[in-house]
């Protein structure tokens, strides 16, 4: 069976599936998938050098935000 976001397994009653991907270098980007909705990929357009990150609401499950903050340049 397929799970959520391509997971092993299905997660608990009440809880959320996600994965984080690391890029490789410059040549695969990093990918940010939250209950089988792609937040983040180069796909997407929406990622960058350094830390991405998605601000995602606790209780509802409602992406808030995306971000990235490149570490290299400051």
């Amino acid at each position: 069976p397929r799970h959520k976001c391509g997971n092993q397994k299905s997660c608990p009653q009440n809880y959320f599936a996600f994965k984080i991907v690391s890029g490789a270098a410059n040549v695969v980007g990093p990918s940010i998938c939250f209950e089988d909705l792609v937040l983040m990929s180069s796909i997407k357009n929406n990622i960058g050098r350094g830390l991405n990150i998605a601000l995602v609401n606790g209780t509802t499950g409602q992406l808030l935000k995306t971000e990235s903050f490149d570490m290299y340049s400051g």
